[in-house]
């Protein structure tokens, strides 16, 4: 079964998470706060880490950082937070996923299926003929999580690619903010979609701007739609 670490320097919060987890099966650790998390996650394999934002001697966001120089675990964030550029700020510091307190358990128990099923679809997905995608002179390689223009590969965060993947998935068709945000972001964003603008503008700067291409159309009051530049 898969193993949890656990960073949540509020103690009864993280016992009954371990709680939670061990019920299902789940090999947990856990440790309360920052310097310890990221000790724990880089000395020892984990599956999977649910990190706090608000943590002593170095926050979440820090942990963060630290732990994807050198790993690509899924990173769950757990915060109190509920703003959108909290989330933001979160997901491109390379977290999977985000989860505002309070929470539901049998939603974090979901979330944390989804993570670790992507994670062991991408491995085995590894082994296997990769899939391109290509739009005029942006290509974008589905299984080696790639993005290309022109030949020259460009740096995006995993929301950046998502959010690409699956306007570039169906070319031409007009997709809107509220399934941009259930489909590449994970998320039902009721009435905060704005998150999916965000990302928009993030990719209109890395390839729109940058390349002079005309890829990612505004379709006013609906949504975004990608066309052959």
């Amino acid at each position: 079964m898969a193993r949890i670490l656990i960073v949540e320097d509020e103690a009864k919060i993280a016992r009954f998470i371990e709680l939670e987890l061990a019920h299902e099966g789940y090999e947990v650790d856990k440790v309360e706060d920052g310097r310890a998390g990221v000790d724990a996650a880089l000395s020892s394999p984990y599956d999977l880490i649910l990190l706090d934002v608000l943590l002593p001697h170095l926050n979440g966001m820090e942990v963060l950082r630290r732990i994807r120089r050198e790993s690509d675990v899924p990173v769950i964030m757990l915060t109190a937070r509920d703003a959108v550029m909290d989330k933001v700020a979160g997901l491109d510091a390379g977290a999977d996923d985000y989860i505002t307190k309070p929470f539901a358990i049998e939603e974090l128990l979901a979330r944390i299926r989804v993570a670790l099923k992507r994670k062991a679809e991408q491995e085995h997905g590894s082994t296997l003929q990769t899939e391109v995608l290509q739009l005029g002179p942006v290509s974008l390689d589905v299984d080696r999580h790639e993005v290309s223009v022109n030949g020259e590969p460009i740096e995006l965060t995993n929301r950046e690619f998502e959010v690409l993947r699956t306007l570039m998935e169906s070319p031409g068709i007009v997709q809107t903010r509220e399934r941009l945000a259930s489909e590449a972001l994970d998320y039902d964003f009721v009435g905060e979609s704005n998150i999916v603008d965000v990302y928009i503008r993030q990719l209109r700067s890395k390839i729109d701007d940058r390349y002079d291409v005309k890829l990612i159309t505004t379709v006013r009051g609906v949504g975004y739609v990608i066309r052959e530049p």
